[in-house]
């Protein structure tokens, strides 16, 4: 039994809820990852996954192995990185998670761009509007925007981004343009429902003057906000990196810019053992690199 394989079925198996789901992640066939894991389950004796015709659940065992098979690989890799590049080519895997809007516009250009450049490097994005776990999640480097809490990880600011109000040209012709955020209060607004749920919208200098919004639509999808918007269905509360094009396409027009709240920090987060890594060094060099040429507030 090859363990590294055993245990990167595994995790994968894990991760995605289904063997069909965990080969298509790391380029095998289902039967292989499937007697993968039968192996590693012989090899230690238990369980790890409750397997049924409709879903594929880990066991307590398999639970509580998870976050040891994350750590060992990630170990793995590490060595890997090291050895096999030096410490200065990057090689193996790189596994980065941002937000899903900016992993797609400003994180994976860079990717790309890396992945071309160094044959020796593959690459893992995990694109989520939620916080995931870095370390036990086995990530190499973390986008995250906004406020960071206190914690060993190491952080990196790369730049900022503001709020936007904005709405379509048709809507404000319709029914006004809202001079001060007080206005809202008689305007129909798409609101968000996911991590920046927005029922009550910050303004001010420092960010504490709250404005309860009337919502016409609420939807938990950047893209479905600013489709509505679009649309004339109301005014959406996005950040600018998200609607950047669609108001410089006219598309959209920015309301109440002067009463914004303070810009939101952009910065990368890693565990400070993976500053070693070449491929984790590179990659966040790229993004200053990519910050300095892009404005995203």
């Amino acid at each position: 039994m090859d363990r590294f394989e055993s245990l990167s079925a595994f995790v994968a198996v894990a991760e995605q809820r289904g063997f069909a789901a965990a080969a298509r992640t790391l380029g095998r066939s289902p039967p292989a990852i499937t007697r993968a894991v039968a192996a590693l389950e012989r090899h230690l004796g238990v369980t790890l996954f409750h397997r049924s015709t409709r879903a594929v659940a880990l066991t307590a065992d398999g639970a509580a192995f998870l976050d040891r098979a994350r750590r060992i690989l990630t170990e793995l890799r590490e060595a890997e990185q090291i050895v096999m590049g030096g410490r200065s080519m990057p090689r193996g895997q790189l596994y980065v998670t941002a937000p899903v809007v900016f992993g797609r516009l400003h994180v994976l250009p860079v990717i790309n761009a890396m992945l071309v450049r160094h044959a020796g490097l593959s690459a893992r994005m995990m694109l989520l509007d939620r916080n995931v776990r870095i370390v036990e999640e086995g990530i190499d480097v973390a986008v995250r925007i906004g406020a960071l809490s206190e914690s060993t990880l190491r952080a990196v600011k790369i730049g900022s981004v503001r709020q936007t109000i904005v709405a379509s040209a048709a809507y404000l012709a319709k029914h006004g343009v809202p001079s001060v955020p007080a206005d809202l209060n008689t305007h129909r607004c798409v609101v968000g429902s996911g991590v920046r749920v927005s029922g009550a919208w910050p303004f001010g200098a420092r960010g504490g003057d709250m404005v309860e919004v009337i919502p016409r639509l609420t939807v938990n999808s950047i893209d479905a906000t600013i489709a509505a918007a679009e649309a004339g269905i109301g005014l959406a509360n996005v950040l600018s990196y998200q609607s950047a094009a669609h108001i410089a396409s006219g598309a959209l027009v920015e309301v109440l810019a002067d009463h914004a709240p303070p810009p939101m920090p952009v910065s990368l987060l890693y565990d400070p053992g993976r500053a070693v890594m070449p491929a984790v060094r590179a990659f966040i060099g790229a993004m200053q690199e990519q910050a300095r040429q892009n404005v995203w507030d």
